[in-house]
């Protein structure tokens, strides 16, 4: 592949010094080129960035026979110029990209409308303050997020912001690749993050159905600046695609929404026998509420055996309770409550199956964490709420169960203990979505157990055990589960061994329409 030129286009708001992470490992696999858009980097502004004019523009520099990789927009863009220039383009390569970058009805798998109309709001009124929220979002729920954060500010600068940017965020709502990806002949390699904010993993079905001839790859615990999180694995992946190997794509997302319900729905029978701590939290949560006499409609959302529908029906005696939960089986037990009016839904906390504005109060109590998109789900919930509504949750932050992760690292690399998003990203993902925050309380509860068998066997009956991608499939071995146990004795304390959760409790307003 050295005798090919790989010409390289990057994403918004950024430009062609994205790529500086991996570089010069490509240009190790071939000639680069690393072009930037109109009004981005060293390129100039021009009047109409229109998507012919833009092509045009990425098509005079492309040389003959070359290999065209985008990130993001460039994604978006390279794919266009496949379709149009296949004597050009031999190969095309997307990292972090989608056929639409914002859902419609009649596509779901991409960023939800309202949250795009509030960033590009938010772009019109302050562009610096943007941008730079626009870096956390470029990094949010990766693996290394923190320390991603810190490179990024220190490497990835931007000195001029050109009229251009907004109009390659109305071209970037507006684009719609269905067809011309579904009609691609080259061979194309299309790499998204399984933690990407911006790109829900779901693109990823949707890409393959589209076009079969093309490989999908997800890649777990990235982010969107996926070649930021993990530069090896993808030049590795593209040195492997143009060697003409077919690659395997991992499992789908790192939090399957199907192995959670199955995992909660076989544990229905024994969860309340075991959900001490869970109650605590749900009590909490409640006696921060006001009894409120006025709204009609009220969620417990991830109702789970509709244990707080008797507390909330207390609290909103005018109210109709209706339970939402991912696992028929939490419903099932659910159904037995002596409650007039009490209805169970099975439904997404992403995709509610409730009406537009039809919800006073949403009430969820330890369940929210089990939701990898963010930003999806609170422009969900800003959907569903009237005007005031009131948003009361409880959810697990990044230090639960640490003693059991950090005796699993004594052991191997695998990922054995479920991982959960930090007060930031939880805070940011409400602000985007106008949410005001009124409060916010963080708790550390520990539970002891006098034996480890005693903790494990207490989480398979909540049905909170390892849900996560990267987890070691089968059983472990005799040796690895004496390492383990080992390294959990070192935590012994009077006795007992402690079970820390990080709980977090929030209590945020509804404060206008996306």
């Amino acid at each position: 592949m050295k005798n090919k030129t790989l010409v390289l286009l990057h994403g918004w708001g950024c430009d062609s010094t994205i790529w500086s992470p991996i570089l010069p490992q490509l240009q190790q696999l071939a000639s680069v080129i690393a072009i930037d858009l109109p009004g981005f980097g060293k390129s100039s502004a021009i009047d109409d960035f229109s998507l012919e004019v833009v092509l045009d523009f990425i098509a005079a520099q492309l040389p003959d026979d070359s290999v065209l990789m985008g990130w993001s927009l460039g994604g978006m863009l390279a794919v266009q110029l496949a379709a149009r220039y296949p004597e050009k383009i031999s190969h095309i390569i997307t990292l972090a990209t989608n056929t639409k970058f914002v859902a419609t009805r009649d596509y779901i798998s991409a960023m939800p409308m309202a949250t795009n109309r509030q960033f590009n709001k938010s772009f019109a009124a302050d562009p610096i303050a943007t941008r730079k929220l626009f870096n956390g979002l470029l990094i949010q729920g990766d693996a290394q997020e923190r320390a991603l954060l810190k490179k990024m500010r220190g490497t990835v600068a931007v000195e001029t912001i050109t009229k251009n940017w907004a109009q390659a965020l109305k071209l970037l709502a507006e684009l719609d690749n269905r067809r011309v990806f579904s009609e691609l002949t080259q061979p194309g390699l299309h790499i998204l993050g399984a933690a990407d904010v911006l790109v829900p993993a779901s693109a990823a079905s949707a890409l393959s159905d589209l076009n079969r001839s093309q490989q999908i790859y997800l890649l777990p615990q990235a982010a969107h600046a996926l070649h930021w999180s993990q530069p090896e694995k993808i030049v590795a992946l593209i040195a492997s695609f143009l060697q003409g190997k077919t690659l395997s794509m991992p499992d789908s997302d790192a939090l399957q929404k199907n192995r959670i319900a199955q995992s909660f729905s076989r544990a229905a029978k024994t969860y309340d026998a075991v959900a001490s701590l869970q109650r605590s939290v749900g009590e909490t949560l409640l006696d921060n509420i006001i009894e409120d006499i006025h709204s009609d409609v009220v969620v417990d959302l991830g109702c789970g055996t509709g244990y707080f529908a008797p507390q909330l029906q207390k609290k909103f005696p005018q109210a109709n309770i209706i339970g939402v939960d991912l696992a028929e089986g939490m419903l099932a037990v659910a159904k037995t409550q002596n409650l007039l009016r009490f209805a169970c839904v099975c439904g997404d906390a992403e995709y509610l199956p409730l009406a537009d504005a039809s919800v006073d109060v949403v009430f969820s109590s330890l369940a929210l964490q089990w939701c990898s998109n963010l930003p999806l789900l609170f422009s969900e919930l800003n959907r569903v709420l009237k005007p005031g509504g009131k948003l009361i949750f409880s959810t697990l932050g990044p230090q639960t169960l640490h003693e059991l992760k950090t005796a699993w690292q004594q052991v191997d690399n695998y990922v054995h203990v479920n991982s959960f998003k930090s007060r930031e990203q939880w805070q940011l993902a409400l602000q985007i979505n106008n949410f005001a925050i009124d409060r916010f309380e963080q708790q550390l509860p520990v539970m002891q157990f006098e034996k480890l068998t005693d903790l494990t066997r207490e989480l398979k009956q909540l049905g909170a055990h390892n849900v996560n991608r990267g987890q070691l499939e089968g059983l472990t071995g005799r040796k690895k589960m004496l390492v383990f146990k080992a390294a959990y004795e070192q935590f012994r304390h009077n006795n007992y061994l402690p079970a820390t959760y990080d709980v977090f409790y929030f209590n945020a307003t509804k404060i206008g329409n996306l």
